[in-house]
């Protein structure tokens, strides 16, 4: 640490806790956030399955504690100590067991708080003041503003915050972007496949809008009956396991616990795909589990193409990634299920993008088996039911999504480039053993 730092209490640095209401107030359909112990991922808030609550009580329930932008929401049982920063504009209220520091800028630069409390010392102060429970670990609210923190000048903190705070910037615009992207496929494939729309224009006699005229025209103009409903003519019912088979493929089982056991784990080698490691249709390596070279080629029958599609196949079974040609090789590990359509078979984008509908989710959902934890297995995934349209029309959907799958899988990598160097910074900013200068003068001031 710096000579110049001073280790002094949150206190006594102008930091206050701030405690919400911990009463659970009614879901709604839409209204304003609703932030749970769920939403804190790796320092940010993730709303993408936030719960809801009306007006009338967000009003009623941010009397007490009304998060501000820079404020830092911390989660004091389950996972104590954890964090996430309250971006511009986000009006939110707090669940049970999260409060709010806040910085009231005399000793820490309000943009810094959130750098602050992802340092070595933050944990240590975790691991000292945390009461172990039966059931969970706990903070005492009493005892965070006690935490003492080694705090550079404040023209350091601003100079740290605002490297640091590139760096995030560009993280989440390119985790934006991958989104949007994720959603326009989604949204082609629910007018195209699910909804029908080009069918019901046609059918309408009206224009097939967006579609070019070689595109509209593999779009049948009238519905045929089946046993799941009407569906355009020429198109066919089917299961997924009947067309992995079909198409030369099949659905297969992860290696189980006696094939791969945890002193098989090691720092550095081919990865190998949890439950834990799939996130809607990517698979992320922030925390994937590694195996040896010889081990992965020992269980080589489990080892993914490109193509393939890995499923969670117990607790979240919803959990599922197309697997990308920078992950091939990689292995389907426990806990997984691997689908392999064949190269005969259904296109792979458009096969993954069948198993992303809300329908085939929920289809999944309901399947599942386990009085205690849902499971699925290669029978259950394989009597799923499949609508499938000509292979000429999952070309074309395909070759429409291509491209912003590619754009969305550079974009991931970038996500992880800059996150590996935000993380290997971090540490060495917040001790003090690299100031901004330096790094600036190594590579450059942030963009």
């Amino acid at each position: 640490m710096a000579d110049e730092w001073k280790r002094i209490s949150l206190r006594e640095a102008g930091v206050s806790l701030i405690d919400c209401d911990h009463r659970t107030p009614p879901a709604a359909d839409s209204g304003y956030p609703y932030v749970a112990i769920p939403q804190l991922k790796e320092g940010r808030l993730d709303l993408s399955d936030v719960r809801r609550i009306s007006p009338e009580h967000f009003v009623e329930w941010t009397r007490k504690a009304k998060p501000q932008h820079h404020d830092v929401i911390l989660s004091r049982r389950c996972n104590p100590g954890e964090t996430a920063h309250v971006p511009v504009g986000l009006e939110c209220a707090l669940g049970q067991n999260l409060v709010l520091l806040r910085s009231d800028g005399t000793k820490v630069f309000p943009p810094f708080l959130r750098w602050l409390v992802h340092g070595r010392d933050w944990w240590e102060q975790i691991g000292t003041f945390i009461n172990v429970g039966a059931v969970f670990d706990s903070l005492k609210c009493a005892d965070i503003p006690n935490f003492r923190m080694p705090l550079p000048p404040l023209v350091e903190q601003e100079a740290i915050a605002a490297m640091l705070g590139a760096l995030d910037d560009k993280i989440e615009l390119n985790r934006r972007m991958n989104a949007t992207l994720e959603a326009m496929a989604r949204a082609l494939f629910q007018s195209w496949f699910v909804d029908f729309d080009p069918v019901r224009a046609k059918l309408d006699d009206r224009p097939t809008v967006g579609l070019d005229n070689a595109t509209a025209a593999l779009f049948p103009t009238h519905f045929q009956d089946s046993p799941v409903g009407p569906i355009p003519q020429g198109w066919k019912c089917s299961t997924l396991g009947e067309t992995c088979g079909d198409g030369g493929g099949d659905i297969q089982t992860g290696p189980f616990g006696t094939q791969l056991h945890a002193s098989d784990y090691v720092p550095d080698g081919v990865p190998s795909i949890m439950p834990s490691d799939l996130r809607d249709n990517r698979i992320d390596t922030s925390s994937i589990s590694r195996i040896r070279e010889e081990d992965a080629e020992r269980l080589r029958t489990y080892r993914v193409k490109p193509g393939d599609v890995v499923y969670s196949r117990r607790g979240d079974v919803e959990r599922r990634s197309l697997v990308r040609d920078a992950e091939d090789g990689w292995l389907c590990g426990t806990g997984c299920l691997r689908v392999r359509f064949g190269s005969g078979g259904l296109n792979p984008l458009f096969g993954a993008s069948y198993l992303g509908t809300s329908e085939s989710r929920a289809w999944v959902v309901r399947h599942a088996v386990g009085a205690t934890m849902p499971n699925l297995n290669t029978s259950i995934l394989g009597a799923l039911p499949i609508i499938v349209p000509p292979a000429e029309l999952q070309s074309k959907f395909a070759e429409t999504v291509g491209p912003w799958d590619e754009r969305g899988t550079i974009a991931l990598e970038q996500i992880r480039t800059l996150t590996a160097l935000r993380d290997a910074l971090l540490p060495k900013l917040l001790s003090g053993e690299l100031n901004v200068a330096e790094i600036e003068t190594r590579l450059g001031p942030p963009v």
